[in-house]
């Protein structure tokens, strides 16, 4: 019966490709970025064996070269990438369409009276209310402040 020190005198760089590849499914499936470091390890260390066969016979030189990549990468993935953990929105405003309005122009639709009216953006029209005081006419250049549901609050620019 063969031991696992006999099975690890085997080891390749197709080996450690198959570890890496196994680690980067569970990353996939998990979404930690802890694995990834480590199956990027695995990876480094496949190259490693195939590159340096003399230095990479034993596998105890395999596993000390996974062993001082993983623990590298690990530290740099916790450090300097850590960025990579934070969900951040591709866009902040995507599929929130009033508030993509605030800070755009437009045109006042109608005369504003006590406060409401409504003002054209872009290709739409849309109810508004005088953010502030001032008297908006038709015709006049509007800039959205704020959104109140569908409702835009304007002021005159």
């Amino acid at each position: 019966m063969e031991t696992i020190f006999d099975a690890m005198t085997t080891l390749s760089m197709w080996h450690w490709l198959a570890i890496g590849l196994i680690m980067l499914g569970i990353e996939a499936a998990l979404g930690t970025f802890d694995l990834l470091w480590i199956a990027i390890a695995a990876g480094l260390t496949a190259m490693f064996t195939a590159l340096a066969p003399e230095l990479a016979s034993g596998w105890q030189a395999q596993f000390m070269f996974f062993a001082v990549a993983s623990v590298l990468l690990i530290v740099l993935g916790r450090t300097v990438f850590a960025g990579m953990r934070k969900m951040t929105e591709e866009h902040p405003t995507l599929n929130k369409r009033m508030d993509s309005l605030v800070g755009r122009r437009g045109i006042a639709a109608t005369d504003f009276e006590a406060g409401l009216g409504r003002v054209k953006i872009g290709d739409t029209e849309w109810s508004a209310e005088l953010a502030g005081d001032g008297v908006i006419r038709d015709g006049d250049g509007i800039v959205v402040e704020a959104t109140a549901g569908n409702v835009v609050k304007v002021r005159k620019g």
